[in-house]
């Protein structure tokens, strides 16, 4: 049977997964993954039981019920705009900020297409990327909560596939926005340490203390609805369906919240200027 698939679109997908074997084969890919679960089961599972069995009133496993199956997506998708934003932001830094400390971004252009090409196959690399991890970080959720359930003799049941879908969908593009930012630094700043650095105190401390002081100065309550965080949470608050949503620990989050239409138009919004940026700068400036 004759291949009659187009020399162009056969060379996209060469790119794409080239840029996927780059990926799979790097070792801070699989460390940062690894991190972004031991993380998130900790948070999620292990310090919430270990308090609830201890009744020491730290604040986490109050409640068994967010520990149980039926509300695994919820507990799940909490830590994504924390958390995994910014292991994410970490992953995009390196995706492209290694490409100048390695010198490689020169020979990468001189063997394959031109720049855009070359971006958008990174890009959509790191898009594709995100499905199996959050799959991923989804099923250790859902198995931890079985354990938790088995060891308590609660409930097995299990959230409703379209609830699943949709805190995959939410999850996906909140991870993108922030996998976009690492990007947009590491184009920036050509490089990985001061990028990574920079990426830090924009999560931590920009997007965590102004988001707190804003939100009780009545004259700067409207910088909240700009905020990655607040939309990220806004996003992924219909999933609670009657459940509180208030995250605890390092990743404190209770508000104010927008609507989600308009959290995912924001996230949507910061996606293409971190794109739009970031190939700007790939086509305007010295890769050198």
């Amino acid at each position: 049977m004759p291949d009659t698939m187009p020399g162009t679109m056969r060379n996209a997908l060469g790119m794409i997964g080239a840029e996927l074997f780059l990926l799979r084969k790097r070792t801070s890919t699989w460390a940062l993954l690894g991190i972004w679960t031991a993380v998130t089961l900790f948070f999620s599972y292990l310090l919430p039981y270990l308090s609830y069995r201890g009744d020491t009133g730290s604040g986490f496993g109050e409640s068994l019920d967010s520990m149980l199956p039926a509300r695994f997506v919820q507990t799940m998708a909490e830590g994504l705009p924390f958390y995994a934003g910014s292991i994410v932001l970490i992953l995009g830094v390196l995706s492209f900020g290694s490409e100048f400390g390695w010198g490689t971004w020169k020979t990468m252009l001189t063997q394959r297409s031109g720049r855009g090409q070359l971006f958008g196959a990174k890009i959509a690399a790191l898009g594709i990327a995100l499905v199996p991890a959050l799959l991923l970080i989804f099923s250790f959720g859902a198995l931890s909560s079985v354990a938790v359930a088995t060891l308590e003799g609660a409930s097995m049941s299990l959230p409703s596939v379209a609830d699943i879908g949709q805190a995959l969908l939410s999850g996906w593009l909140i991870l993108a926005v922030w996998t976009a930012g690492g990007v947009a630094l590491a184009m920036a700043t050509r490089g990985t340490a001061l990028a990574i650095g920079i990426g830090i105190l924009w999560g931590l401390v920009f997007e965590g203390l102004i988001g707190v002081f804003a939100a009780g100065i009545s004259w700067l309550e409207w910088l909240v609805d700009l905020l990655l965080r607040a939309n990220g949470y806004s996003l992924i608050k219909p999933l609670e369906q009657g459940a509180t949503l208030s995250v605890d620990g390092p990743g404190v989050f209770t508000g104010p919240y927008v609507s989600a239409p308009q959290a995912a138009l924001v996230l949507a919004l910061y996606l293409v200027v971190f794109l739009g940026g970031s190939l700007l700068l790939l086509r305007r400036r010295d890769i050198v």
